[in-house]
């Protein structure tokens, strides 16, 4: 079995706390490789019906491990996902779950157009710290950090501090 050369991070939260601006600028800076589970389903249509109540398509969780196995054991991705728990956990080095305030989540998401129930259920998830004890139910408590996600400041903290960790970790690991 060859060694990693590169850590897998996963960058989870609320819908609205810039996972994906944080994935793709930390990708650029890092060389290592990002991924939205998102679009990762939307392309390969790793789907299993679809919700009426939050008018969205349910994620076929099987088929998205699957497709994504071979590239987490090579190393080196970044994955996007406002879930968790679907992951193996020997897939992460490190787990970042961006918070967001919740006056300020609100408007991003209603910028998104997200109204009713699935605006609520969200703002509510951010709330009551659902994603970040998901992680912590998910992975081991050491590799678990919260990270604010508020504003330009936080985001380029937040880079760094990343980007460090990542350098840190390939030469602990090269």
């Amino acid at each position: 079995m060859k060694m990693k050369k590169k850590p897998n991070i996963l960058l989870t939260g609320t819908p609205g706390v810039g996972k994906t601006t944080l994935g793709k600028e930390l990708a650029q800076r890092t060389g290592l490789n990002y991924v939205n589970i998102g679009d990762l389903a939307q392309e390969g249509q790793l789907y299993d019906g679809y919700d009426e109540e939050y008018q969205c398509p349910i994620l076929d969780e099987d088929r998205v491990v699957d497709e994504l196995d071979e590239k987490m054991v090579e190393g080196g991705m970044i994955v996007d996902y406002h879930g968790c728990d679907l992951f193996p956990e020997r897939w992460f080095h490190i787990v970042f779950v961006l918070r967001t305030d919740n006056t300020q989540l609100y408007t991003r998401l209603e910028s998104r157009g997200y109204t009713g129930k699935k605006l609520q259920d969200n703002v509510q998830c951010e709330i009551f710290q659902t994603i970040y004890e998901e992680a912590m139910e998910a992975y081991k408590e050491e590799i678990v950090h919260q990270l604010p996600s508020n504003s330009p400041e936080d985001l380029e903290c937040n880079l760094e501090q990343i980007v460090q960790w990542t350098e840190q970790w390939m030469k602990d690991h090269n």
